[in-house]
């Protein structure tokens, strides 16, 4: 059996005293989308920021490709084919939306072209040469996704990328992660916009207190809804 691209066990995790990962565990299979469900202060950014090794302390097992990363720094995890795309999305204000894109390295070979990228995002060819600061919502974080698919990353690690985005916009990105879904990009998401979530996960986990109460799959959603309305209230 093939190895899963990421594979969590028994995974704790602290800023400073704040005990926020309570034995997360999760398996993501190669070219799997992945939807992260819960409420706000879940743990779900928690858990996509500790298979960085961006939160403060972390105790347990992060396997990417079977490799062990738990000790390891965030430079030397990313380099595994990691990409993650924050809910703040970072995008350097005095450099413009190709400087943007031009600015990370390359992680691991595959990576796209400049032409790739705009034949995704056409907005962004249009507004190349516009600083960040000039750019609208939807195109900082058509602008934030881009810039991880030029490392050559092909595990994504995708935070509230819908959040706060017009409905065509919104559109545009589940156009977006379809397409990547199908080239076997490998996804894992959170995600408060269900709507937008729904059809394109194989499967969503729901974290509680830090930790997984649930999952399923994209063919078990129906019998699930009215479990995650009283759950999630989506």
């Amino acid at each position: 059996m093939a190895l899963p691209f990421l594979e969590i066990a028994d995974l704790h995790g602290w800023y400073g005293e704040s005990h926020v990962l309570h034995g997360m565990a999760l398996r993501v299979e190669e070219g799997e989308v992945v939807t992260l469900l819960g409420r706000n202060g879940a743990g779900r950014t928690s858990t996509l920021r500790a298979v960085l090794g961006l939160i403060g302390r972390r105790r347990g097992s992060i396997k990417i490709r079977g490799q062990e990363t738990i000790a390891w720094p965030t430079h030397r995890i990313a380099r595994l084919g990691l990409g993650y795309c924050p809910e703040e999305r970072g995008i350097f204000a005095s450099l413009s939306a190709e400087e943007n894109l031009m600015l990370p390295p390359l992680l691991a070979s595959g990576a796209m072209g400049l032409d790739e990228i705009y034949a995704m995002f056409p907005n962004l060819r249009e507004r190349a040469r516009s600083q960040g600061t000039r750019l609208s919502g939807g195109e900082q974080q058509m602008l934030a996704v881009a810039r991880i698919l030029r490392t050559g990353a092909k595990l994504l690690l995708l935070d509230e990328i819908s959040e706060g985005l017009a409905p065509v916009i919104v559109q545009k990105l589940a156009e977006m992660v379809s397409t990547l879904r199908a080239r076997g990009y490998t996804i894992v998401m959170v995600e408060q916009n269900f709507r937008f979530a729904a059809p394109l996960a194989d499967r969503f986990v729901v974290v509680e207190h830090g930790q997984v109460t649930e999952q399923f799959s994209q063919a078990e959603l129906p019998d699930r809804i009215d479990t995650l309305h009283e759950t999630l209230g989506v």
